[in-house]
């Protein structure tokens, strides 16, 4: 081995090493008191490790697979990956960016009407129900470990665009310009990948005002699981067509598998901190935000999705908590609707923050999947086991785990319309009594039915091939 050989094989194994001290940092999250893991039971243990692997297969796309003049877009989060109590009736897609250069994204739809404010078509392929495209500044939740990327200024969104005011040919083909700036005569859809902001950066002062985009993400939130198709989109970099980038290298290798292991373990010190410090899970601590804290059996303050919340979906409003059941109880859940929302929709999620399965179970409900009531309100029943009622979600099983109900709205209504949420723990023999008496009854063959739409929809929403 020549000397230059050996230097090479140095610093890839001591690039190595850095790696997996950082994923064995990341590991000490699952069941390090220190680092405020769940409640260390046998279930959230074995969670904890399938938790940790997703935040490794989101690790290495991350790091060894963007590349800014060739941007694919990739699942933020998925069936294989679950985390920050990912929506489960959404695809999480991103995909990087420089915001000094010029991009296009292409798609196409199946029929969108209901993007229009028109009845959507029944019993047909159709667009989902809702997508949003946003794009930022800084670095995505939880990548720098630390709850301070929470502070205003860290990021910040340039531009966004959702289905209510995306322009798409009749065809259902649609393209979407992203740039600095919107160039002169220009009509189409259009996002902007620069903002100038009036305060200096909470810590680098020194950072220029100018705020260019590096990630283009957003969601494809589904209603109608057994019609509505996802969206498949192409991003190019304008001038960028056809061209390779360069020979990987040393260097390259060696940051990359040092930038694998530190997304990793900041993501699981970050989210473990996030839950437990900020919205007080497990009790008040000196950082909780005491108005957002998570009760038990019950909401927090119903909230528009911001910064000092952990951010997403930017037309969110959200409202959180934490269920805990014992296996002979149940939560009946009102849900009251003032103004129609683009979307609702309600789960349950593990301690990890991973949504509980919403595949080959009933995590989850939305909108279009609920029932509601002759007075309006969607009452949802949270169960270890199957009451026979429309709007049943499952715990798979879980004591504990997280609530959440979502309300997305193109135009934020006045805050004294929004919606409100309310829970109320009962015995299981108890639920038809606290019901509507013309409450429908859902037979187990129903049931089945219900799970085998979902199954499907989920198979097609992440197809490789």
């Amino acid at each position: 081995m020549t000397d230059s050989e050996k230097k090479s094989t140095a610093a890839l194994r001591s690039a190595w090493d850095d790696m997996i001290a950082a994923l064995q940092s990341a590991r000490d999250a699952i069941d390090q008191p220190d680092l405020m893991p769940p409640p260390l039971n046998e279930r959230n243990l074995a969670e904890g490790y399938r938790y940790l692997m997703g935040f490794l297969h989101y690790g290495i796309e991350r790091a060894f697979h963007e590349d800014p003049d060739r941007p694919h877009f990739r699942n933020a989060l998925s069936i294989i990956n679950r985390s920050t109590i990912d929506n489960a009736d959404a695809i999480y897609f991103y995909a990087p960016i420089d915001g000094r250069q010029t991009y296009r994204l292409r798609g196409r739809v199946a029929d969108c009407r209901h993007w229009r404010g028109e009845p959507a078509v029944s019993g047909a392929a159709k667009a989902p129900f809702y997508m949003i495209f946003e794009a930022m500044n800084g670095v995505m939740a939880g990548d720098s470990g630390s709850l301070a990327e929470l502070a205003p200024g860290v990021k910040t969104q340039t531009g966004r665009l959702d289905s209510s005011g995306l322009a798409v040919a009749q065809d259902g083909s649609f393209e979407v310009l992203l740039a600095p700036e919107r160039p002169a005569g220009y009509e189409g859809n259009f996002i902007s990948t620069l903002k100038v902001v009036s305060r200096p950066h909470p810590f680098d002062p020194e950072m220029p005002s100018e705020r260019y985009a590096n990630v283009i993400s957003g969601r494809q939130l589904f209603a109608d699981w057994e019609f509505e198709e996802p969206v498949h989109f192409e991003l190019d970099r304008v001038g960028a067509e056809g061209t390779a980038g360069p020979a990987y290298d040393l260097e390259s290798a060696a940051r990359e598998l040092r930038l694998c292991g530190e997304l990793v373990r900041n993501q699981m010190h970050y989210w473990n901190a996030f839950w437990t410090d900020l919205f007080g899970t497990y009790g008040e601590r000196p950082g909780t935000l005491k108005e957002f804290a998570f009760p038990r059996n019950g909401f927090n303050k119903v909230n528009a999705a911001s910064g000092a919340t952990g951010g997403g979906q930017s037309t969110n409003i959200y409202c959180g908590g934490v269920f805990e059941l014992e296996p002979d109880e149940a939560l009946v859940i009102e849900n009251r609707i003032k103004v129609p929302p683009q979307y609702i929709g309600f789960q349950v999620g593990n301690l990890w923050g991973e949504s509980i399965e919403y595949a080959n179970a009933l995590g989850s409900l939305n909108g279009h999947q609920m029932v509601a009531d002759d007075d309006g309100v969607f009452r949802i029943v949270v169960a270890h086991r199957d009451p026979g009622v429309p709007n049943w979600v499952d715990t798979t099983g879980h004591r504990e785990g997280f609530l959440t109900a979502r309300w997305a709205y193109s135009e934020q209504p006045a805050q004294a319309d929004w919606p409100e949420i309310s829970a109320r723990k009962v015995s299981f023999d108890e639920i038809r009594a606290v019901l509507p008496a013309a409450t429908a009854q859902v037979s187990p063959e129903e049931r089945r039915r219900q799970v085998f739409v979902r199954q499907r929809h989920v198979r097609k929403r992440y197809r490789v091939f």
